[in-house]
């Protein structure tokens, strides 16, 4: 069971592929701005925060939970947003050690992500395929490592990384709120966006279609293709990150659509 960035020598990529290389530029621009010194100094606590909420509620969105959160429930009900909303929490605390020890990371955020949704024994533990039992743990073990290594551009970091975990599902439930989650972690992580504006889960959300039609071509080996729509969602993210920063001024939190 071969990752679909595995497949082929990599060196040197993503340069001299068409088009690509612009891609991961113009998002790493989008989100430099974003990150510019004045308004980090200014609000980057209050701006995180909104931030965080509106990529949980589009991240369990995109898992299919309701996207309706009521500010004056005493509890979330719909155990998926209730998992989103908990991985959204923790990633603060999680940044450092996620460039150190990825699957230990993975395992905490399947946890929280998981923990309405089966049992305890389930919980952080990677799934095991009949037709290759080692096959999940190994990709995992392969992905944590390259992740360590960081040997490309931020944005194909975070391309990387979102596209296996969505696609490999490694542990059979809340794997795509876990996929993303650690996509954020690994924007953060690379400088790309450290102080957690952006909100690329929006923008796949806003083109749900697309987002699931650029997985479906990356766990077919489309990896360019797939690297090209996160750059566009990256983009988006930075100006949907721009949105919460002004929405933060008075309180309101906006919605994720």
């Amino acid at each position: 069971m071969t990752a679909p960035w595995q497949v082929v020598d990599r060196t040197g990529w993503p340069a001299g592929v068409e088009g690509l290389p612009a891609a991961v530029e113009a998002a790493r621009l989008a989100l430099a701005r974003l990150n510019g010194p004045r308004g980090v100094r200014d609000r980057t606590g209050r701006v995180a925060a909104a931030a965080l909420m509106r990529s949980a509620r589009a991240s369990a969105g995109l898992a299919g939970a309701p996207l309706g959160l009521d500010p004056a429930a005493a509890s979330i009900d719909d155990p998926v947003l209730a998992g989103a909303v908990r991985v959204a929490a923790a990633l603060d605390g999680l940044v450092g050690t996620w460039t150190r020890a990825p699957r230990q990371v993975l395992a905490r955020l399947h946890t929280l992500a998981a923990a309405d949704l089966v049992g305890a024994d389930e919980l952080g533990r990677a799934r095991i395929d009949p037709a290759d039992p080692v096959g999940v743990s190994a990709r995992l073990s392969a992905l944590a490592e390259l992740v360590v290594r960081s040997p490309w551009p931020a944005p194909v970091m975070v391309a990387v990384v979102h596209g296996e975990l969505a696609t490999l599902a490694p542990f059979g439930s809340a794997d795509g709120v876990v996929a993303r989650a650690a996509a954020r972690l690994t924007m953060v992580s690379t400088g790309l966006d450290p102080a957690g504006w952006s909100v690329p889960e929006v923008a796949h959300l806003r083109s749900a279609e697309r987002y699931r039609a650029g997985l479906a071509g990356y766990a077919a080996g489309a990896l360019d293709d797939w690297v090209r729509e996160v750059c566009r969602a990256l983009e988006a993210g930075a100006a949907e990150g721009t949105g919460v920063g002004r929405a933060s001024t008075d309180g309101s939190p906006g919605s994720p659509t």
